[in-house]
């Protein structure tokens, strides 16, 4: 039985999921050293935002398949990292977005209305209504920067609550913005205009920062800002600065650049108009039980041998995409181990080449799916649909693309792939019937018809009487039994090609001697 741990606390729905089919073990508060040490017994990790998943800690998991954060970001684990071993690292992207959306507009209310200030006053024996005269969100400017799950839902809310949204989101079509009732604006003019903000970006070399004392000096001097997406995105001291000077009106964080917020932050020496909440955005039961459940189905999923519905380092390839292209994605990873076998020496490019009706479906996938077919060979279970791309990179492998429309042989289009190596240029062809079966059409531009089987011969031969027979009495020495053969030829007395389809591998020797028949110049024994 496969073993998953889980190092974060995890609402129980999903460890319930993943003892249908895991042994799981439960170990919190470890250290990065002792989580290296045990991680290589582990299939699965489970996470949340307290375990960091290092370099090192990946290379440790030696028999790790996927790691699960049980949350919308992944800035605690080393992606890179973990596709280069082909591990999987797959997330919540909606587990926690009406969580996250509500939390972010109760900073806003609280902003606007004084909310914090109001309470410790009132407890303290006061009733100073006039000190706590707030402002509406009603007809005021909204500025949201980043429109993914979380920020469209707080524009939703927002411009029901009859607000003004603008956004930034380089990634969102005008379009798109008209749909959801947002005007698109450059950053710079955003925080010129708006009265309130707030920040749904994710945390990278390019967002770290962003919120500098530049940008915080171009708001309104009323105006609020919030940030519940990552800490780090906004300079906390040009900030402290910003609303001690009362350069902006207030703001409110539930993120920062170290967690916990450590005790000399300069924040905490704002004197006011700054709320403070310890990153609660998706600290609601709901949410908990939802990514719980969500990313605890994906490890059983993969553990299972099927695919997960929200990998980030597989690009393309949603659970969806696969399960409609699986007879497609099928024949491109055997093309593609049947090309790295027929091949001549080192495979310098390949050329993918989308025919007919393969050229409308999304052609990412496929490419994929083909340098894990070329791959396979040389890298056995190494290599999968996480490190594909990665590995055929790093061996120098380049790839062309290429989609033609037309296919007249098809009526549901075709596969190509020819790769180019220091000793020839090869072609192989395939399709997908409409019954969902495979189909090799050609080969080094030879017709044929044949099905991939587990073991298959292919030789190149001079089209002259007796090769068969040779060939047969050969393979029928070494007891190796035939199940299919077919031969394709473009002139009589010329070159061919012969693929045989056997029920038994080929021995190294056989295919020696096979060589040595007059008239055969390539033999290649193939394993699917």
């Amino acid at each position: 039985m496969t073993k998953v741990l889980v190092s974060d606390p995890i609402d129980h729905a999903g460890i319930d999921i993943l003892s249908q089919v895991s042994q799981v073990d439960q170990r919190l508060g470890l250290s990065s050293n002792q989580l290296k040490e045990i991680i290589g017994d582990y299939e699965a990790l489970m996470i949340r935002s307290g375990t960091q998943v290092n370099s090192e800690i990946i290379e440790a998991g030696v028999n790790l398949k996927i790691i699960g954060r049980a949350g919308v970001g992944v800035d605690n684990v080393d992606v890179p990292a973990a596709t280069k071993r082909g591990v999987i690292v797959v997330n919540s992207p909606g587990g926690n977005t009406i969580a996250a959306a509500e939390h972010a507009l109760a900073l806003l209310l609280s902003l606007s209305r004084n909310i914090p200030q109001a309470h410790l006053s009132t407890i303290s024996g006061k009733w100073d209504r006039k000190k706590f005269v707030g402002n509406e969100l009603y007809k005021k400017i909204l500025g949201v920067v980043g429109l993914g799950k979380i920020g469209s839902h707080v524009a939703k809310v927002a411009n029901a609550m009859g607000m003004d949204v603008m956004a930034f989101d380089p990634f969102v079509s005008a379009e798109r913005a008209l749909q959801m009732q947002v005007r698109l604006s450059s950053i710079d003019d955003l925080f010129k205009e708006a009265d309130f903000i707030t920040l749904h970006l994710p945390r990278t070399s390019e967002t770290e920062n962003l919120v500098d004392a530049k940008l915080l000096s171009s708001m309104k001097q009323n105006a609020r800002l919030v940030n519940c997406a990552r800490g780090g995105i906004i300079d906390e001291t040009a900030l402290a600065e910003a609303l001690n000077s009362n350069v902006i009106g207030g703001a409110a964080l539930d993120v920062y650049s170290q967690e916990p917020l450590k005790n000399d932050s300069p924040l905490l020496n704002v004197k006011n108009n700054l709320i403070l909440t310890p990153h609660l955005g998706a600290s609601t039961a709901e949410a908990q039980q939802n990514v719980a459940i969500d990313v605890a189905e994906q490890i059983r999923d993969v553990l299972l041998g099927l695919p997960a519905r929200s990998a980030v380092n597989i690009p393309g390839l949603s659970a969806e995409i696969m399960d409609s292209l699986k007879p497609h994605l099928q024949l491109a990873e055997s093309l593609g181990l049947l090309a790295s076998q027929v091949s001549g020496g080192q495979i310098q490019k390949i050329e993918v080449k989308l025919q007919g009706e393969f050229s409308q479906h999304p052609s990412q996938p496929l490419v994929i799916a083909t340098l894990k077919g070329l791959l396979s060979s040389a890298l056995g279970n190494r290599i999968n649909y996480v490190n594909a791309s990665l590995e055929a990179q790093g061996r120098g492998i380049s790839v062309e693309e290429v989609k033609d429309e037309a296919s007249p042989d098809f009526p549901g289009g075709s596969l190509q792939l020819r790769t180019f190596a220091d000793k020839g240029t090869n072609s192989v062809t395939g399709t997908v019937l409409a019954d969902g079966e495979l189909r090799i059409s050609s080969i080094d531009e030879f017709p044929i018809n044949v099905s991939p089987s587990r073991y298959m011969l292919f030789t190149r031969h001079r089209d002259m009487p007796g090769i068969i027979g040779k060939l047969g009495s050969l393979l029928g020495t070494h007891n190796v039994n035939i199940a299919a053969m077919q031969v394709g030829r473009r002139i009589v007395r010329g070159e061919a090609v012969m693929v045989l389809s056997i029920d038994d591998p080929i021995p190294s020797e056989l295919l020696t001697s096979i060589l040595a028949v007059e008239g055969i110049n390539q033999a290649h024994a193939v394993t699917f």
